[in-house]
């Protein structure tokens, strides 16, 4: 029998295109988390602690401006063209009430007349937000974890100096501080900083600031931090509080110190030791803990007696802290915040924290804490849906946020029409009415 198979030739579909489309937007997701944000009413907040007297010339409110940043920042939108280019999208100006998109000079101006002052105001509602969050969440006890960033700078911005900068050598930097709520993942607080300022300057300011926010409920506070924020002021700070705390020692000549300690072999560690010892600087009003671990770093050769032998050099981690734990339970328990460095990533690379920059340092300082406050609205959208919660932003922008959609109705009762066969449909509309609830 004759065989008719053929080859199959491929072949290209024409497609043309026409710029005729004028309701489509690129951040569907955006529609159910304004929901969310006028459930929290953050935008009367807003407009109570920023009121915008309007004149003739006057086109945007000043809470218009601010959403326009934190839906931004959420989107992974930065910069000031970035942000101005996003406000043109018709969702966007639906969500905000605006008739036109923004001009970034605008964004620019409007924050650096806000000043000192609206830096302090919003560094304020942030706290009193995040102290309404945990008071629903009726924590008993609370854990901080303190760090700092460098976030490196490319231009001449007022309060960008050099200072200790890991990724760029030399260039000058902002270097805002945080302190972390760990149980639900919240940027408690934070002061944006020059690049100058060493880790651990204003961090008893800002824990004392810190402290007022706290709710009643909360009887025990834990503090965490490394290195840089071993400080003996600090440590009379956390005693006269009463709280707990465990810091990684940074001293002058620890090395040497530890050597001459009498360290316990761990059975149940191989090849480590651990010692405990009481500890008093010049400074210092009172003696402190340490808790110390060393292993093997490497083995060096020396000559004895004409012999060579093999030395062990040790390497060392020591912790201070007023906890109840051998050492390495100590190192454990500080092993621990290493998921706030994880989440300080996620501020600056996901939610692009300290990117959109003006050349006047208090605008910027609102620009971060805009942007922190985006950070904490994924985490507080998320915290009822433990699959969601566990999420990076960046995972869940690209599902949830980042959604083209056709918007019907947009002067009357606007509604977004969603591509049918959506590969996350369910959890999509699952979510959004979750939110919406």
């Amino acid at each position: 029998m004759k065989n008719k198979a053929k080859n199959k030739i491929f072949q290209s579909k024409k497609v043309g295109h026409s710029f005729s489309s004028k309701r489509l937007t690129r951040f569907a997701g955006l529609g159910p988390i304004m929901k969310f944000i006028d459930r929290i009413k953050l935008a009367k907040e807003l407009d109570e602690n920023f009121p915008t007297i309007v004149y003739n010339a006057t086109k945007f409110s000043i809470t218009q401006l601010m959403l326009a940043v934190v839906l931004a920042s959420m989107s992974g939108v930065s910069h000031l063209t970035g942000i101005a280019n996003f406000s043109n999208d018709p969702l966007i100006q639906a969500l905000l009430g605006l008739k036109n998109g923004l001009n970034k000079d605008v964004i620019s101006i409007r924050f650096k007349e806000l000043g000192q002052r609206g830096a302090r105001l919003l560094e304020e509602l942030n706290g009193r937000r995040i102290q309404r969050q945990l008071e629903k969440a009726e924590l008993k006890s609370i854990t901080l974890d303190g760090d700092s960033t460098v976030k490196t700078v490319y231009g001449n911005q007022q309060g960008a100096a050099r200072g200790y900068n890991p990724f760029k050598k030399g260039a000058k930097s902002y270097h805002p501080i945080l302190v972390f709520a760990s149980e639900c993942k919240l940027v408690f607080n934070t002061w944006f900083r020059t690049g100058s300022a060493y880790t651990s300057n204003g961090i008893v300011e800002l824990l004392k600031q810190t402290s007022c926010y706290l709710p009643g409920s909360i009887t025990k506070v834990f503090f965490r931090a490394d290195s840089g924020f071993f400080d003996g002021t600090l440590l009379d700070f956390l005693e006269s509080l009463g709280w707990d705390y465990l810091i990684k020692v940074k001293l002058k000549g620890l090395a040497e110190l530890l050597e001459k300690q009498r360290w316990e072999y761990l059975e149940s560690h191989q090849g480590y030791w651990v010692c405990e010892l009481t500890y008093m600087a010049n400074n210092w009003k009172n003696a402190r803990t340490f808790k110390a671990i060393r292993w093997i770093k490497e083995y060096k050769p020396r000559e004895y007696f004409g012999q060579i032998e093999l030395v062990p050099i040790y390497a060392y981690a020591c912790y201070c802290t007023n906890l109840d734990l051998d050492p390495w339970s100590t190192q454990e328990k500080y092993n621990e915040r290493s998921t706030s460095e994880t989440w300080i990533e996620q501020v600056k690379s996901q939610l692009y924290a300290g990117m959109t920059l003006t050349d006047d340092f208090w605008a910027n300082d609102i620009l971060w804490q805009l942007s922190v406050l985006a950070y904490n609205l994924s985490i507080m959208l998320r915290l009822r849906h433990k699959k969601l919660f566990r999420q990076e932003h960046q995972t869940f922008r690209e599902w949830f946020i980042n959604v083209p959609a056709e918007i019907k109705g947009l002067h009357h009762k606007p509604e977004l029409h969603i591509y049918k066969y959506y590969s996350h449909r369910k959890s999509w509309d699952a979510f959004a009415g979750l939110l919406a609830a």
